[in-house]
């Protein structure tokens, strides 16, 4: 049964690109805000630490831009803006979709 599935549902791994992409730049911007506000609230030990979370997240949402930008992500130079853009308009609709469910549960409870 797992064969007769498989074999009929096409998956197309030419677009990982976009999740890798999108999940390096997502990672490298919560190190980045984590960096600031560890280096920047912390002290001694803990404001080193801020600072290398900061600079490893840098690092890498310029990498990934870079590697995006000469082609090596598999898609063109100029998608990189079109991908952030598209991601972001993703969750900005789960978050909506997820606030009106949630909303309609608590009338639906506040109801009954």
């Amino acid at each position: 049964m797992i064969d007769l599935i498989a074999a009929t549902v096409p998956v197309d791994f030419t677009k990982w690109y976009a999740f890798v992409a999108v999940l390096l730049l997502v990672f490298a911007l919560f190190l980045i805000l984590a960096g600031i506000f560890t280096a920047y609230f912390g002290s001694g030990k803990s404001r080193t630490i801020g600072i290398a979370l900061l600079v490893v997240g840098l690092v890498v949402g310029v990498l990934v831009a870079y590697l995006y930008h000469i082609g090596d992500f598999g898609a063109a130079s100029n998608q990189l803006g079109d991908l952030v853009f598209q991601s972001f308009l993703v969750i900005v609709a789960a978050v909506i979709g997820a606030l009106v469910a949630i909303g309609i549960f608590l009338v639906a409870i506040m109801k009954s």
